[in-house]
């Protein structure tokens, strides 16, 4: 007698029909999304098209007017940040969020206690603080900051603090992160440097991009969502979905941009980093 084939877990993060109006506008109409353990999903489309609302639903930040979003089986739809924090969902910014008055360590301290779990009073134990800042330390080397752990964050410059608030968002060793357009105002070294860490993730970690880069998408993701309006246009892999007809007429031509490995030659840090698919203003709903 054979036996049964163990059951399949539960996706990092699933969306049912995930809808959100302001007043007369839909900025997110019904979009359903599964994402794996170790997912690399981008989510592009023109400005106006819903990308950063959605992420906001993700993250709490802001509440569907119909939907459901469960993560790790795990309804959390009427969450709020900090719970979903805590569960583990991590996120950077399109405007970097930084706490300008501490020190570069510091914020990434303050994000590890921000993600962790709650313990009463674990904040006066020495060794729980040392192990943060270790972390923290780990992270800041990771993106190019350690030389600057103990100057002000205000005192960066957009690209140091874009890499700050990435370090804060892995502080918490998230099993889902949420970029939002992480590669915006970033020198090519800097680009570099952003793909070499995201690609280094541990492969337990998924992660949602949301980014105008046609290159960084190419190279990052695995799969890729295209909203339009809110809807979804067309989802599948990165490098199909590029390349398809209805994909490029909803960017109305800002598309017609050479597609990163659409011909078939290799895409990695170096290799020219391009074209913006649309211009990175986003209006209302991202």
């Amino acid at each position: 007698m054979t036996s049964a084939p163990p059951a399949a877990a539960p996706p990092v993060l699933a969306l049912d029909g995930l809808t959100r109006r302001y007043g007369t506008l839909t900025a997110v109409d019904g979009v359903s999304l599964r994402l794996g353990p170790g997912a690399r999903h981008a989510v592009i489309g023109p400005n106006g098209a819903g990308k950063t609302t959605l992420l906001n639903l993700i993250a709490g930040t802001d509440r569907p007017d119909r939907g459901a979003i469960a993560l790790d089986g795990v309804d959390i739809t009427r969450r709020g940040t900090a719970a979903r924090s805590r569960l583990g969902i991590a996120r950077s910014f399109q405007q970097p969020s930084v706490v300008t008055e501490l020190s570069v360590l510091d914020n990434v301290v303050l994000a590890g206690w921000t993600h962790g779990p709650r313990h009463r009073g674990a904040w006066r134990r020495p060794s729980l603080h040392r192990s943060r800042q270790e972390t923290a330390v780990r992270h800041l080397e990771a993106v190019g900051l350690a030389d600057l752990a103990h100057r002000p964050a205000g005192a960066l410059s957009h690209g140091q603090r874009r890499m700050l608030d990435l370090a804060a968002a892995l502080a918490g060793d998230p099993p889902l992160l949420l970029l939002d357009e992480p590669a915006a105002g970033l020198t090519d070294a800097d680009i570099d440097r952003l793909l070499g860490i995201v690609g280094g993730l541990p492969p337990a970690v998924a992660v949602i991009l949301v980014e105008h880069h046609v290159e960084v998408v190419a190279h990052l993701a695995t799969d890729t969502t295209v909203l339009a309006s809110g809807q979804v246009v067309a989802t599948g892999p990165t490098r199909e979905v590029l390349a398809r007809p209805e994909v490029r007429a909803a960017y109305h031509g800002s598309a017609s941009a050479a597609v990163p490995g659409a011909s078939g030659r290799s895409d990695g840090p170096g290799a020219g980093h391009v074209p913006t698919v649309c211009p990175s203003p986003t209006d209302a709903r991202g």
